[in-house]
């Protein structure tokens, strides 16, 4: 087991557009789970967490060989792993890294040359666990229909300890698109991070899984669509109609349910975030309209991301309002609050009535506040809530070196609910879903 000393954060006040954010005075504890130390270490990068039905905590993240992102060689001839790490009490303690799955480099087949992106989640009623990834020897800006990046996906069946084989299933992903106008794309992604998991639509014999992609169209617009999966990971489907785009010049994008079972997609952009909300005509069969997709930054209060434009999370949680011990949700959102890739925290806003978050427009604007992870050069992150009503907070950050060599050290951190929020909200026990 490997175990980090707490440390203890001073009170800030950060100014955010044009809003000020009290963070409020605690005793942080943070774990360096997958550490870089130095600058000619192989790096880590690209967080990805989950929490199992036992209560495990589930790390993922690349181990790249290669410095780089998928399909670009680097110095590794385009290796990259995929590592995990489990803490089994709430991220007291985290067991050392071991590996999910081995690139093999340029010279075996295109498919195992490197695995990197993650993204992961854990099944609330069973052991199962799926992860999702890049794989291959193409870099996304290269892709085209007929040579592009794979789709890996890979299942635990023992909460994370053990894991399948690779499968790809990226062509099955890539011809949904085909015939669409938008098709044949020429190149795809997922946001790595948090896969959803529903809390409201079961189908079969699992609840639902909603992950979100970035595609570059045919015409060589980058798209951002959301997936869903009644089967656990196996096979995918698009969700709404093809021709209905959710976010249209997006970048990395995640997707989370809002408390009424709406369909909420986040997008990573510059300055902040692009959000659109998908209104259900039938749950079960995933049919419905996505909204008119809103920007969220300096201009409005929102998820403002000063000079930089990053992977980020989105999690939604039942919470008490401390003021008059009234139910209610909050939304979480991770970003880089800047100037560029620095300064990782978390935004919150309370999903207090419909009015707060009935259009894409009105849940973009006017967020409470604020809590910073960090002061330090930080980038990718992604958040799970834990077994003990906690939020596990993964980041990527220049911890010990400089990510001029290919990566980060990524870094746990949890936070209560009043931690984040300075003790205007608790989370709400008796709502989990």
């Amino acid at each position: 087991m490997i175990r980090f000393s707490s440390r203890y954060m001073i009170a800030a006040l950060l100014l955010c557009g044009s809003v000020h954010f009290a963070q409020a005075q605690k005793t942080m504890e943070e774990y360096e789970v997958f550490p870089t130390r130095l600058e000619t270490d192989i790096p880590y990068r690209i967080p990805a967490i989950a929490t199992a039905s036992n209560g495990d905590l589930i790390a993922v993240a690349d181990y790249r060989y290669c410095r780089m992102d998928i399909g670009f060689v680097g110095t590794g001839d385009g290796r990259i792993d995929l590592r995990a790490s489990i803490s089994k009490d709430n991220g007291h303690t985290w067991e050392a890294p071991f590996t999910i799955v081995k690139g093999k480099g340029r010279g075996f087949d295109v498919f195992h040359t490197g695995f990197g992106d993650p993204c992961v989640v854990a099944d609330r009623n069973s052991s199962r666990v799926f992860l999702l990834s890049c794989a291959g020897n193409v870099s996304f800006p290269g892709g085209t229909r007929e040579k592009h990046q794979g789709i890996a996906i890979m299942h635990s069946e023992d909460n994370g300890k053990t894991w399948s084989e690779p499968k790809d299933i990226a062509e099955d992903v890539y011809a949904m698109f085909d015939k669409c106008s938008r098709g044949p794309v020429r190149a795809m992604f997922i946001g790595s991070g948090k896969i959803h998991q529903s809390r409201y639509t079961k189908t079969g014999k699992y609840y639902r899984l909603y992950c979100s992609n970035l595609v570059t169209d045919v015409n060589g617009a980058r798209l951002n669509y959301v997936l869903y999966s009644d089967d656990f990971g196996d096979t995918w489907k698009v969700l709404g109609d093809k021709e209905d785009v959710p976010i249209i010049n997006g970048d990395e994008p995640k997707v989370e349910e809002l408390p009424d079972g709406r369909i909420i997609i986040s997008s990573r952009c510059g300055g902040g975030r692009l959000f659109n909300i998908f209104d259900f005509e039938n749950k079960e069969q995933a049919t419905g309209k996505w909204g008119k997709q809103a920007f969220s930054g300096a201009e409005n209060n929102g998820t403002t991301a000063k000079n930089n434009a990053c992977n980020g999370e989105i999690l939604v949680v039942p919470a008490i309002r401390t003021s008059d011990n009234q139910s209610t949700h909050l939304v979480l959102q991770s970003v880089p609050f800047g100037p560029g890739r620095t300064n990782v925290g978390i935004y919150y806003k309370e999903l207090r009535d419909a009015s707060s978050y009935d259009t894409p427009a009105n849940f973009a604007k006017d967020w409470s506040g604020n809590i910073q992870a960090t002061t330090l050069p930080s980038a990718y992150s992604t958040m799970t809530l834990q077994a003990d009503h906690t939020i596990g907070f993964l980041f990527e950050e220049e911890t010990h070196c400089s990510s001029w060599g290919g990566g980060y050290t990524i870094k746990y951190q949890k936070y209560a609910i009043e931690d984040i929020t300075g003790g205007a909200y608790k989370f709400d026990k008796k709502n989990v879903k």
